[in-house]
């Protein structure tokens, strides 16, 4: 019963995530539940919802919806989390969930209690990791120097001791690898 309540939300956020018009929030779900795993062999259900979930119809919630200043992105993100949470408990919730499971999966999704709470560690580890991945190099090319070693310093700052390493092993360019390590120094 657990495997196939599991299977339908997965399914469902998946089905969400195929509609997106540019194509990107299906693969990304698909990359960051892939890190989580690697990261966390036997991740809970919990852990799982919340990494296919993490940007569910994320396009549906634009950026420049929302002033272009610093309180604007802060309320885009919140925005965002907000709306992530509430679409992924309504998938729970049809698939079959228990209120206190779906409680769970918005605290991850929420990213509450960083640093203390493996199953939020684990899934912030695998968005930083995605990000230097999959999107360091298109972010760099179109961002300040100064502004994207900010970036690295801060996504540095909330990864675990063990992601750091592995991100480290990365298969980045060398103008990445280099700006990343200048960036931390």
């Amino acid at each position: 019963m657990q495997n196939s309540r599991l299977e339908t939300a997965l399914n469902a956020i998946d089905a969400l995530n195929q509609q997106d018009p540019h194509a990107r929030e299906h693969p990304y779900a698909q990359q960051l539940t892939d890190w989580a795993l690697r990261l966390d062999p036997k991740a809970s259900e919990p852990l799982r919802i919340a990494a296919r979930g993490q940007h569910v119809q994320r396009w549906t919630i634009p950026r420049d919806r929302f002033p272009l200043t610093r309180a604007g992105y802060l309320k885009w993100r919140e925005t965002l989390k907000n709306f992530h949470a509430d679409t992924v408990a309504k998938v729970m919730h049809e698939a079959g969930y228990e209120p206190e499971i779906i409680e769970r999966v918005r605290q991850i999704i929420h990213k509450r209690n960083l640093k203390t709470d493996a199953d939020t560690q684990t899934l912030e580890d695998a968005l930083c990791l995605v990000f230097l991945e999959t999107q360091l190099a298109d972010l760099r090319a179109k961002t300040p120097d100064e502004k994207m070693a900010e970036v690295i310093r801060k996504t540095w700052d909330k990864m675990s001791p063990r992601a750091r390493q592995i991100a480290l092993t990365l298969p980045l360019s060398e103008q990445d690898r280099a700006f990343v390590q200048q960036s931390l120094a």
